[in-house]
């Protein structure tokens, strides 16, 4: 690979690395308006794995702003990141960790963790590397949620 090759492949992870950090970043400080910087305007995300629902980034923005309200903390955490960049276009499948709370009457913390895999398609654009497709498979919860939430 000439060196050249290199950097752009280098400079590419970093970049969607970055990116997958910032959606969990964003997330978990419930700074819904940063999510522009994460996905395209026409994105497609997929939550119906983990009971949540599927649409076009501004529908789900606005969805996560609500199921997220009630939680005191979450905690999403990115890993095993297998990438494929082609051109402009990207694959990812990462491994996902997250953690949740809900405050109980006594001050502490009902906990419930889930796990799986965030599936995407990334686009090249202007601006960066966007998330255009997102699909979220979830593939365990340990806990639950308390009174049917």
């Amino acid at each position: 690979m000439a060196e050249t090759q290199l950097l752009q492949v280098l400079e590419d992870r970093i970049e969607i690395e970055d990116l997958l950090t910032r959606y969990c970043s964003a997330i978990d400080a419930k700074d819904f308006d940063r999510l522009a910087t994460v996905f395209t305007r026409d994105a497609v995300i997929d939550y119906t794995r983990s009971g949540g629902i599927k649409g076009e980034f501004p529908a789900v923005k606005k969805w996560l702003a609500k199921a997220l309200a009630p939680f005191s903390m979450t905690q999403h955490v990115v890993s095993n990141i297998e990438l494929a960049v082609q051109d402009e276009r990207a694959r990812c499948v990462c491994s996902f960790f997250n953690p949740m709370g809900l405050p109980k009457d006594d001050g502490s913390l009902h906990m419930f963790f889930c796990g799986g895999y965030y599936r995407d398609a990334l686009l090249r654009t202007g601006d960066g590397w966007r998330i255009c497709e997102r699909v979220i498979d979830q593939i365990y919860m340990y806990g639950s949620l308390p009174g049917g939430r």
